[in-house]
């Protein structure tokens, strides 16, 4: 019997196993497909929400603290894998921004480095890109990491530990009760390779979370988002640093790959792709960087985002069950909240000073629906 077993493999899953493990705790992780191949993969990895000064101050909190991890969370990696997650820190050009003045002052209450440039600044760092006004705002420190490359070292230094045990095609169909309500427990779960048991339960199933929990009588508010993204095969050096406009980003990468994000879409657990979300992210991304006509868009993909009420993540033991805990529901901020998130967890679970207060993440009555 592990001390943890933990349901799902995202990035969310894989950190809550690294920290426990670096802990000294024997984890069980399983995952229903191959780890880091769900929203985790299909994300575009830019290490803060796209506009952070309109987002709530829960998910604000996490994300500060988890943009300080990832310049030596990607250098671990490296070491101890020699796959680099390629965290890049070049800053993020914002163009038509509508609210600016409130950027600039939650830039100041927070000591953010964010100011209001013209079009000459921005022409002189990205010379390609088209401006639609004379200005816009430029934070010099945001960072970005290739999240394929980032999950394959997060399971590749797994697979590595032996205390963790990591079970992938192996979907989970059922809790093993003890019990029920308040004084219940899970001793385990039923999956597709069989019976495994573990002291305590950890869900971290993404958009696939409330379908878990719903089999203990409680419901979860989590639903899938479909997004889609496309890929430009680009000249290297094209554009060196993230560029958001209107709601949509190019984000590039080291060998010249230009990621282009991306759609918002309720269709349930549909992740096909389709010609008119390509047609629209073409348009955004020619629209930004006007020389991306002549490259040939190499990859479309789709994920589900884990989709929550307010985007606040849940974070916490489950009431109804004294052994389970969740850590799901971060919707488009999965990758950017995961170090601090995982941490908020795994302090609650090893009964150690939260990092931050851990209230507003709860699985209270009122932020859970009640089967």
């Amino acid at each position: 019997m592990s001390d943890f077993l933990i349901i799902g493999g995202g990035v969310i899953g894989m950190m809550t196993a690294l920290q426990l493990a670096d802990a000294g705790h024997q984890v069980t992780l399983v995952d229903r497909g191959e780890c880091g191949k769900e929203a985790s993969w299909a994300g575009g990895g830019i290490v803060s929400p796209l506009y952070p000064w309109r987002y709530d101050t829960a998910v604000s909190q996490l994300s500060r603290w988890s943009e300080g991890v990832y310049p030596s969370l990607a250098l671990r990696l490296l070491e101890e894998t020699g796959i680099d997650p390629e965290y890049r820190q070049k800053g993020l050009l914002y163009l038509n921004v509508d609210d600016d003045d409130k950027a600039l002052q939650w830039a100041r209450q927070l000591g953010k480095p964010l100011e209001r440039v013209g079009a000459d600044f921005v022409h002189a760092k990205e010379p390609g890109v088209a401006m639609a006004n004379d200005s816009a705002l430029w934070m010099p420190t945001l960072g970005s990491v290739r999240n394929p490359r980032l999950a394959k070292a997060l399971k590749a230094r797994l697979a590595a530990m032996p205390q963790v045990t990591l079970k992938e095609q192996c979907e989970v169909s059922g809790f093993i009760q003890q019990g029920g309500k308040v004084e219940g427990i899970v001793e385990g779960v039923v999956t597709s390779q069989g019976l495994i048991t573990a002291e305590r339960i950890i869900v971290c199933g993404g958009a696939w979370a409330a379908q878990l929990l719903s089999q203990l009588n409680v419901q979860l508010p989590v639903r899938p988002v479909k997004g889609q993204m496309i890929a430009y095969q680009a000249p290297k050096g094209l554009v060196q640093r993230v560029v958001l406009k209107d709601g949509r980003y190019i984000i590039p990468r080291a060998d010249g790959l230009l990621l282009v994000g991306s759609t918002l879409e309720e269709v349930g657990f549909d992740k096909r792709t389709d010609e008119a979300a390509l047609a629209s992210l073409k348009q955004s991304a020619e629209a930004i960087l006007p020389a991306l006509a002549t490259c040939p868009v190499a990859h479309q993909w789709a994920g589900l985002r884990p989709g929550s009420p307010t985007g606040i993540p849940f974070i916490g033991a489950l009431p109804e069950w004294s052994n389970v805990f969740v850590n799901a529901g971060h919707y488009r901020n999965g990758l950017v909240l995961a170090p601090a998130s995982t941490h908020l967890l795994v302090d609650q679970l090893l009964g150690r000073e939260p990092l931050i207060d851990p209230a507003p993440y709860q699985l209270t009555p009122e932020r859970l629906i009640q089967a």
